[in-house]
């Protein structure tokens, strides 16, 4: 039976189908991409993985969020900038110093405090 032949068969049976049963079938091949999708994705990693591999490098190395090129908002070496000020409320929040000023620094300065006050 030719191509043509089979999609008159297939459009006759799905035509005879119930409500029901074409929502159990559509849920089946929703599934079926979904899970042809994810392993054709897991393929498309291992071979990338693979490749890293023969240059001498790990994939998590060869991927970041910056594009190539960019400085980023880090040092020469990559490193963050060392937090010059920090909230004496709150020593989890910090600031370099650099870029404009967080809530806590205007909220400090405005109590009446200076940014000696908060130096690291």
């Amino acid at each position: 039976m030719n191509a043509e032949g089979q999609e008159r068969d297939l459009a006759e049976k799905l035509d005879s189908l119930e409500l029901e049963e074409l929502r159990e079938l559509r849920k089946n091949v929703d599934r079926a991409i979904s899970n042809h999708e994810t392993r054709k994705r897991q393929q498309a990693l291992s071979a990338a993985e693979q490749i890293a591999r023969a240059h001498g490098f790990r994939l998590a190395d060869l991927i970041s969020e910056r594009p190539s090129g960019k400085a980023g908002k880090s040092g020469p070496d990559g490193s963050a900038s060392p937090a010059a000020y920090v909230n004496p409320e709150n020593p989890a929040q910090t600031w370099s110093g650099r870029g404009r000023r967080p809530g806590w620094v205007n909220a400090a300065l405005d109590a009446g405090r200076t940014l000696e006050d908060l130096a690291a």
